[in-house]
């Protein structure tokens, strides 16, 4: 990526566009985390873990815990986008020095959004969880299928996958959402969260019984698999 989404922008480092300009610590930090997302998301674990690390050194030159505890959402939000569904330990660990807003940003991720404030989360999820919130006050008492589009509102793509896998956490997804994650993560050319989403959307339609899709999707993954 030639530059850092706006996830990590948002989360991360946006002193860096202060005048005056940045402190060495914040423009290192900044190109590693850059350099660990774009690993991670084309599947090279090995740089992603190198990469992390030097952005970690960096912000501990600070001593701040709030400003770790920015970064540790960011790496956790990078594998929700891909699927990796698991407890936040290294922001939790932190949790007690985050500020409101990763407070509700590791909420978010995490697919806990019945109490969230839309207000204290980045811009481009702030429609999303007042419309799932306010769906799910309607839907309390009736059982409905789920929504779908609610994913096209969001234009980054980072931002969109991470969104989709904390919509994976919190409620059953529709197909058209399951599909616009295929084919973000298939535009960007980001491994993968790809195999992961192509793994889920297989998943549905050999439930429905759909073996025509479902082997064309065999084929994508195959294809995605050779690209190590």
């Amino acid at each position: 990526m030639k530059k850092l989404s706006a996830l990590g922008a948002a989360l991360l480092l946006g002193a860096c566009a202060s005048t005056p300009p940045p402190a060495d610590w914040q423009s290192q930090s900044f190109a590693a985390v850059q350099s660990y997302t774009s690993a991670y998301l084309e599947g090279n674990l090995q740089v992603a873990e190198v990469e992390f690390a030097r952005a970690k050194a960096e912000v501990a030159r600070t001593g701040r815990p709030n400003l770790m505890a920015r970064l540790e959402l960011l790496r956790c939000a990078t594998q929700v986008a891909s699927l990796v569904l698991h407890p936040c330990t290294a922001y939790q660990a932190l949790a007690q020095d985050a500020a409101a807003p990763e407070q509700a940003y590791a909420s978010f991720i995490a697919g806990r959004w019945s109490t969230l404030e839309a207000a204290q989360l980045p811009v481009h999820y702030r429609a999303l969880v007042s419309q799932s919130q306010a769906l799910a006050k309607q839907e309390a008492n009736a059982t409905s299928a789920p929504s779908a589009g609610k994913l096209n509102q969001i234009e980054d793509p980072l931002a969109r996958l991470v969104a989709a896998g904390a919509l994976m956490q919190r409620e059953p997804m529709h197909s058209a959402d399951i599909d616009l994650a295929v084919e973000t993560a298939s535009k960007q050319g980001w491994r993968r969260p790809l195999l992961a989403w192509l793994g889920v959307q297989l998943k549905r339609n050999q439930t429905i019984g759909n073996a025509e899709a479902a082997a064309g999707i065999q084929r994508r993954i195959d294809l995605v698999l050779q690209a190590r």
